[in-house]
């Protein structure tokens, strides 16, 4: 395999630039576990206004986040939590909820990551039994990974996260991506985040720090997560450079997201030309393009391999389905470069047919 000169498999694989690299270097610094590192107090201010919580906590990353939260938020080992059949911490977090929180997923089969009131109002509003595990948590993730970038509308958050309340069910933003959301709708991240119980931020994916996200919610919630934090190994000294590297994706790459989307947009609608794809441009709202393979010869594991030779990387989910996502080191021109490869792989095969 030759150098990978276009990478697509995750918006977690971008470069510091060398202002957030300056950044970090230059950063003030404390010891985080006692609260007296200075960047890392600045970043948790700066998100608690965004999202507008009482409280935050620094951690390395956002599957630490989730596991955190739904540690505090279950009551008793076995309770359910509810979130999408596709969600991260069902399919991509090394069995999270059962071997760290000691929760049961139930798993929704939503529409591209998201799901609807009347389908998870049976679970919540059942009569409760004592040999009946009990919902404790609904999760919603925003933006969808796997539902391919799909942004929960509003209005379904609001009518979602009603009900859980009414049945004193707590609710979970897994906002991975939701600076996405925020600049795609213009709905401020505040009005997202108003409907849960806890919320968190990562930096590391839209925003192009190496790492870092931040957890929200109470300031009961956030002292309970403390507890969690030194016991998941997430006690931090010193880590006012990692903070800083969030603090300079905050101030200085949110704004180029809209450009991203652009991108991703581009990508999907040139695909959507080759006969071998089924892709709706129309169904890529943020930076993740995920179409299906419909060729004669190649999966998409195939694809995906023919792509690597090329220097390209993309993530093949299963036989049929190649996900790409664009992030802030991709370019219109890399644009270019990922559909010709895959028409010239197209038609490549084609001809020794």
């Amino acid at each position: 395999m030759g150098k990978i000169k276009i990478d697509l498999f995750s918006d977690t694989n971008t470069e510091p630039t060398p202002g957030m690299r300056r950044a970090m270097c230059e950063a003030a610094v404390g010891n985080e576990v006692a609260g007296e590192d200075p960047t890392v107090n600045l970043l948790l201010e700066k998100v608690c206004a965004l999202l507008d919580k009482e409280a935050a906590v620094f951690l390395p990353s956002g599957t630490m986040c989730n596991g955190i939260a739904f540690r505090v938020l279950c009551e008793r080992p076995g309770d359910l939590i509810i979130l999408d059949q596709t969600a991260h911490p069902l399919k991509q977090s090394a069995g999270l909820i059962a071997g760290l929180a000691h929760a049961q997923p139930y798993p929704i089969d939503g529409e591209n990551g998201i799901f609807s009131v009347q389908q998870i109002e049976p679970i919540i509003a059942a009569p409760h039994n004592y040999n009946h595990a009990r919902a404790r948590v609904v999760s919603i993730e925003q933006t969808t990974n796997f539902g391919g970038g799909a942004i929960w509308p509003l209005q379904t958050i609001e009518e979602v996260c009603q009900l859980a309340h009414r049945y004193e069910v707590r609710t979970h933003l897994d906002g991975a991506r939701l600076f996405n959301a925020v600049v795609e709708t213009g709905i401020s991240a505040a009005r997202y985040a108003q409907y849960f119980d806890s919320v968190w931020v990562d930096f590391s994916k839209s925003l192009g720090a190496p790492i870092g996200a931040v957890l929200a919610g109470s300031q009961a919630f956030i002292d309970a997560a403390w507890y969690y934090k030194f016991q998941q190994g997430g006690g931090l000294h010193q880590a006012g450079m990692l903070a800083a590297g969030c603090l300079y994706g905050l101030e200085h790459h949110l704004q180029k997201l809209p450009e991203v989307h652009a991108h991703a947009k581009q990508l999907a609608k040139r695909l959507s030309q080759l006969s071998f794809i089924t892709l709706n441009p129309d169904d890529v709202q943020t930076n993740i393009v995920i179409f299906t393979v419909n060729h004669d010869c190649l999966s998409a594991f195939e694809i995906q391999q023919r792509l690597l030779e090329k220097g390209i990387r993309a993530l093949a989910i299963d036989q049929n389905r190649l996900r790409m996502m664009v992030h802030l080191d991709i370019s219109i021109t890399d644009i270019q470069t990922v559909f010709t490869a895959m028409r010239d792989i197209g038609k490549d095969d084609a001809n020794t047919r």
